[in-house]
């Protein structure tokens, strides 16, 4: 497996991968952070692409990753990853709206769990999913995180640093 860091808006991201696939983005401060494992081998080329739309997409100029990813989980979480990237930029969704667009209706606690379980945020964008009431809900780079990346995704955002400038005093 190769990892770089990248230092972004949100924190220093670790980037995870192998065969050219995109594995993991850990958040600095996530309740899950990843660190480099031992045999892990550091290695900025594999991910010239993600860092470019990644970078993009902070600077609200990408709206949609085209990435080759390959992430480990249950075939139901790999439905639930699926369908997040179905979501639209810009938009949010409920638990219950993924559910349904999975085919599991009843399954709203387990969308979520799948949803927290995401390997991959920002790329595939559990960010975008909120709770029925229309709050923040768990996030795992923190609620923060999640609102800046939502307010950058306004389509009315003309100045996207905005989005991330309260990150600095908290």
């Amino acid at each position: 497996m190769y990892y770089r860091h990248l230092d972004s808006p949100v924190g220093r991201l670790l980037l995870a991968g192998e065969n050219d696939a995109l594995k993991l983005i850990s958040f600095p401060k996530d309740r899950y952070a990843r660190s480099a494992e031992p045999d892990w081998q550091r290695d900025d080329g594999p991910f010239r692409e993600t860092v470019r739309q990644l970078e993009a997409y902070f600077a609200g100029e990408l709206t949609d990753f085209d990435l080759p990813l390959s992430p480990s989980g249950t075939p139901f979480q790999l439905s639930v990853w699926q369908a997040l990237r179905t979501i639209p930029y810009g938009e949010t969704w409920s638990y219950g709206q993924l559910a349904k667009a999975i085919g599991r209706p009843t399954a709203s606690r387990a969308v979520g769990a799948a949803n927290g379980a995401n390997p991959l945020p920002i790329v595939v964008p559990c960010h975008r999913v909120i709770g029925s009431t229309g709050k923040l809900t768990g996030f795992g780079g923190g609620l923060p995180i999640k609102a800046a990346l939502l307010a950058l995704e306004q389509k009315d955002n003309e100045e996207p640093q905005q989005a991330f400038a309260f990150l600095d005093q908290t």
